[in-house]
């Protein structure tokens, strides 16, 4: 196979001919719809290419691989831009939002997802049938890069990881060749797909297993302020003894005082602790108690309610904005060091911090792929808003709040490793992962095609 791709300058790579061979859109700068095409959810890191090929199908893929490899020139895959770590300048980007195709097997309990699919259109398509994905907290989030970074879910306590639910990728590799890899068929990369997938080929789709959920008990207790040291100690004592089908996350948050919030929230500093489990109501009441036995709550919106409306316990933003974000593993943590993190990202911040801990273990401990760090007990994800915001400010605050949980630090998430972070995103990963994925790297991309 040969693997040297020449380099020439990208005004040279007229991209005339690529269009004539795809049945999606092609664009270069300068052309209507070629800002739209290169945007995403995440505003404040862009991908910024010399050539964009808005696919129709897989078949628009290859012929993007392939003619990218022709002319030297690196290639980035985008869907819904959520993830975005790192920005292209040049070269050549796919976008595959077009490609949004959803099927149900009942049967087998399984479902194919395009490369653009949303998690949205996945649930409404499980759900008549009593069936649900190992989705995440937002239905906005496209399904294959949310899987291939490992999808840590609402139920992720209970079914694992979205990547170990996958029985196979379809993806473009390096060389222009469609892969169907699973566990039978290119073993080695499939294997370094889920949960280290980025930067191995462009995935045009994946089929994976569904659950079967139709309803769950959940939704959120709102701390204020003055419950917020009891209501993080709390959490903390009540994740030490739960079973496996409740899985819950306490967010921190100071809401800005913008006529955008409601005025009964402007300016306050809120613990929310968010809760899924797939047990009785009556089961998720009893399980509860001790949380509500912590005092009066700003709201309490646990409720039984069906699949279809499990967005509704994060109420995650859906208006594409501008953010950079870190993680930390941790193998433990305990009050005090929580409530430094409190402090750190509260009132007296110099900028806005949204923190959140997700409580680990049960399925999640177990599984196979490329998902690193599996016996962490907790994950601590930081973001920041960045309209306005200096990113330099925003990573010192970063690192001040992951000082002080660095002796529990056990490696990152790469879901929630937002903006460029260089090396650090080498610690998603124990030694051994990195090597498999390093071999899979050098067998299929060994010049580096998908550098982005």
């Amino acid at each position: 196979m040969d693997t040297t791709y020449r380099t020439v300058p990208a005004a040279s790579a007229t991209p005339a001919a690529l269009a004539r061979e795809v049945a999606g859109v092609v664009l270069v700068p300068g052309d209507e719809g070629y800002d739209a095409e290169r945007s995403g959810f995440q505003t404040g890191h862009r991908h910024r290419p010399s050539v964009i090929v808005g696919a129709a199908g897989a078949a628009d893929v290859v012929a993007a691989v392939r003619w990218a490899r022709a002319h030297g020139l690196p290639v980035a895959v985008q869907s819904t831009g959520h993830g975005l770590t790192a920005a292209t300048d040049g070269g050549l980007l796919i976008s595959t939002r077009r490609m949004d195709e959803v099927r149900i097997d009942t049967a087998a309990r399984i479902a194919w997802a395009g490369a653009g699919a949303l998690w949205g259109k996945v649930i409404e398509a499980a759900a008549p049938h009593g069936l649900a994905p190992v989705n995440g907290s937002s239905p906005g989030v496209g399904v294959v890069g949310y899987t291939l970074g490992g999808g840590l879910g609402i139920l992720g306590r209970e079914f694992g990881y979205a990547s170990d639910r996958v029985r196979r990728v379809d993806v473009v590799t390096a060389d222009g060749e469609l892969r169907r890899a699973s566990g039978d068929r290119d073993p080695e990369l499939f294997r370094a797909l889920l949960g280290g997938g980025h930067g191995l080929g462009a995935v045009t789709g994946l089929e994976f297993g569904l659950v079967p959920v139709e309803r769950v008990y959940g939704g959120r207790l709102v701390f204020g302020a003055g419950l917020l040291d009891e209501a993080l100690a709390a959490y903390l004592a009540w994740t030490e003894d739960l079973p496996g089908r409740l899985t819950s996350s306490v967010g921190l948050i100071v809401y800005p005082d913008v006529p955008a919030v409601p005025g009964h929230l402007r300016g306050r500093h809120l613990a929310q602790i968010r809760i899924a489990f797939t047990g009785t109501a009556e089961d998720g009441e009893r399980l509860v108690a001790p949380l509500r036995a912590v005092g009066p709550r700003v709201a309490d919106t646990l409720r039984e309610m069906p699949y279809t409306e499990s967005h509704t316990i994060h109420q995650d933003p859906a208006t594409p904005h501008a953010y950079d974000g870190d993680s930390v593993l941790l193998s433990g943590l305990d009050a005090a060091e929580l409530r430094q993190v409190a402090a750190l990202t509260g009132p007296d911040a110099p900028l806005m911090t949204v923190v959140q801990l997700n409580h680990l273990g049960g399925a999640l401990a177990t599984g196979g792929g490329s998902v690193g760090h599996r016996d962490a007990r907790y994950l601590l994800r930081l973001l920041s808003p960045l309209d306005g915001t200096d990113v330099e400010a925003v990573r010192a605050l970063h690192a001040k709040v992951r000082a002080v949980v660095a002796s529990r630090a056990v490696g990152r998430s790469v879901n929630f490793l937002f903006g460029e972070h260089g090396d650090a995103v080498a610690d998603a990963h124990e030694e051994e992962v990195r090597r498999r994925a390093a071999g899979a790297k050098a067998a299929y991309d060994p010049a580096n095609l998908f550098r982005a």
